[in-house]
Parts: C-alpha cells; structure tokens; sequence
C-alpha cells in the first residue's frame, strides 16, 4: 500500500538505517558471540543496585512520581558537588544542569535546542554515530574533520591519532555554531591532551562556537593518561555544554540517565526542548544514581571508589583482547580511555558480498555468521566521504566478564589455526 503524504517525514529522511539495530539483529540471529555493542555482561556495583532497591522499598511516596523536569533536586545536587571541582566552577544545580534520557538525549537536547537550519556544526571523526542525523534533522550542515593516524604497525596507540590544526581552522567561518566532540572517543579511545583541548578552545572562541563535549567515558582512563574537562580550560565554560552518562559510569545502560552541565543561557534550549519533548525522566532511577554519586563522593580519596576502580579493573582485559587480536593477523589499536578497540584487519582478504557496501560491513557480516564473533564496521562512525578511513578495522568491546572473553579467544585461535598461522 502506498503511503502517500503519509511517509516518513523529509527531514528523517535517510537517517531510517541504525547499526546498534542492524548488527544487534544479525548478532542474535546467528547466536554469535557479541563483542559489539558497548555494555557489559556483569553486573553493576552492589551499592548501585541496593541503591535501587531502597529507593523502591522507601516509604516517600514522591519517588513513585514525576520529579522536576531539568532533573530530580537528589541528583542535580549529588552532580553539582561532583562537577564543580572538576570543571573549576561553582555549578548551580537548578540552572546549570539538565538530566536527559540518556547521554542521546542529551544530545539531541543540545542540538535540536541550540542550531538553526543553514547553521554549520563541526564534528571530530570518527564519531557516535548519532552525531550527524541529529545535525541533519535540526536542518544544520554537519562539517567533518577526522583524525588521522600518524603511526602503522602491529600494534599502535590511540594517541597516535590526531587533528590537522590548519584543517580543523579551515572548518571555522562565520555560520559555524557548534563543534561535537567526544574524549575518550568512542570507538578509537582517544584521550584529547591538553594541548589539543586548547587548540579546540581557542578555536571556539576566537570564532565564537559552542563546544558540545560529550564526555560519558570521562572515567575510563588508563594509566598515563588524564582526562581533562575542556570546559575547565579558561573561556570555556561560557561556551560548552558538558555531556555525562549514568550508564557508562556505573554499568547501568539500560537505566537510560544522561545529563549535561553548562551555562545557563545555553541550558535554555536544551531544557526547551526536554520539556517539550520527555518532560521528565525516571523518578526512581534518579533517586537511585543520586544515592550512588552520593557514596562515591564519600570516597573519591579512596581505593575503594568505583569510579577510579573501574578502569583498573578493565585494563588488563583490554590488553588481553589485544594480545588475542594480533595473534590472529590483527593489528589492535590500543585505547587510552573507554572500553572499545579498533582492530586493523588490512590483511584480511574482503568476503564475496552481493551488497555494495564497505569492506568492514562485508567482513563483520561474515565473522558474525561464519566465526560466530560479532563485532562492529568502524565505517559507521564516518561521513560519506571519509567512510575508507574506517573499512579496514572493526571495533571490538571488552567491558565483558573474563569467561566471555576466554570464549572470544577460543574463537580467534581456531580461526588462526585454520589460517595456518
């Protein structure tokens, strides 16, 4: 049946294909073992959950109803003491902070909330790749700059990828808006140093650009590595909206709690849009990571914080994965923060394919349905034009249990033993 005028709308037009659906699918489908989307197979912290669990017991019955829309006085609270020090400014936290459905919509808030149509928003490649239909759908003319690697080998660091300066300026002019940004970049792990933190901001503001920095794995960082706010650096809180992750801090993707610090003046179009278009998010769920935040703020100073732990615990399991990839003809970029890890697999011959498509697609296809691993084609964090930067890697996650990665690696050394490596 023809739909007629009642088709899809025009400005959602060619955003309809989603990956995390696409390969989530084929993952069940061939009952493959899923090292592609980013969640782990273990469970959360037992005062997260038990956090949980009082909150549904408790006899406040307020928690069992809508709290304030921008985000539930608990945890704006809870946010406002962690971010002020980190960021180096007192944030109010009924005017500085929003909680959103997740770290998307975050995003989607400030994007939808700040840009016009025939606006330019920058985006640093490779990217999350809800970046540029959310530009596309708010009518903005997404403007792309990757990162390219300066370093080839069996095994490099996410630190050998950087931004051309002259390249990133050329992007800059007088319709520019915003600029996205994600540190650790998902998924080549890259932790922005300082110096490139400062390129970006004095970009931002000698062209007066908003920087969206969306920042969920800013507690994922490995050893000789620091994250750095760059809404911290000076001039920049003004003009940033600071993106933060429930999910990704304390295990709990599904929970879907997201929230963004910034000034005021640029919380205004993101709450707009929030109001408008959630309202509020979970009253539980907010009561719930408030009373989290609130025993680590208890320990920051301590060994026994999970926010400081987590990456500890997750570093050997990344170099295990990368030890497993190159022993199987892969050349594994390491990580410097989050838990993805690109893969070269430059020579690894293209599987016969009917479909026109990148070659990392055509090789996670077949993994999945042949070596029963699945993973994710890199090119999907790419723009049309840059996409054969990705197409000779595949991304692979590791924030998984110890027995799933011992079967990944059953996996990868039958495959190398049928390559008569």
């Amino acid at each position: 049946m023809s739909t007629g005028k009642h088709g899809i709308s025009d400005k959602l037009k060619g955003t309809e294909k989603n990956i995390w659906v696409d390969f989530g699918k084929l993952a069940a489908e061939c009952k493959a073992l899923n090292l592609g989307q980013g969640f782990p197979d273990f469970m959360p912290p037992q005062h997260v959950l038990d956090a949980l669990v009082n909150a549904a017991k408790s006899d406040n019955v307020t928690v069992n109803q809508y709290t304030r829309s921008q985000g539930h006085p608990r945890l704006v609270k809870a946010l406002a003491k962690l971010y002020s020090p980190l960021i180096g400014q007192t944030i109010d936290p009924m005017s500085q902070l929003l909680v959103s459905v997740g770290a998307y919509g975050a995003l989607f808030c400030a994007i939808q909330g700040l840009v016009n149509p025939g606006d330019e928003v920058i985006i640093i490649e490779p990217f999350f790749d809800c970046y540029e239909p959310m530009v596309r759908v708010a009518g903005a003319v997404p403007r792309f700059i990757p990162l390219r690697p300066t370093k080839s080998g069996k095994t490099t660091s996410s630190a050998d990828w950087k931004l051309d300066p002259q390249e990133l300026e050329s992007l800059f002019n007088e319709k520019t808006k915003l600029i996205l940004m994600n540190t650790p970049n998902n998924p080549l792990g890259k932790v922005f140093t300082k110096d490139e933190l400062e390129l970006i901001a004095g970009l931002c503001i000698k062209y007066d650009v908003v920087c969206i920095a969306d920042e969920v794995y800013e507690w994922l960082v490995y050893k000789a590595n620091k994250h750095i706010k760059i809404a911290s650096l000076p001039g920049m809180f003004e003009r940033t909206l600071t993106i933060g992750s429930a999910g990704k801090t304390f295990n709990v993707t599904g929970w879907k709690l997201g929230w963004t610090v910034g000034p005021e003046h640029l919380m205004l179009g993101m709450r707009t849009m929030h109001q408008n278009c959630n309202y509020t998010c979970p009253t539980i769920l907010q009561e719930a990571i408030a009373a989290s935040f609130e025993v680590e703020l208890g320990r920051l100073d301590s060994p026994d914080s999970y926010l400081h732990q987590l990456p500890v615990d997750l570093e050997p399991k990344r170099d295990r994965l990368a030890q497993m990839l190159q022993d199987v003809g892969m050349s594994p970029v390491i990580p410097e923060g989050g838990y993805f890890m690109l893969a070269d697999i430059s020579t690894f011959d293209t599987p016969t394919s009917d479909e026109d498509e990148p070659k990392d697609f055509k090789f996670v296809k077949w993994m999945t349905k042949e070596k029963k691993l699945a993973s994710i084609p890199p090119s999907a964090f790419y723009s049309k034009e840059h996409k054969h930067m990705g197409e000779n890697f595949i991304r692979v996650c590791f924030i998984k249990e110890d027995a799933t990665l011992q079967k990944a690696e059953q996996i990868l050394k039958e495959w190398k033993s049928s390559l008569g490596k």
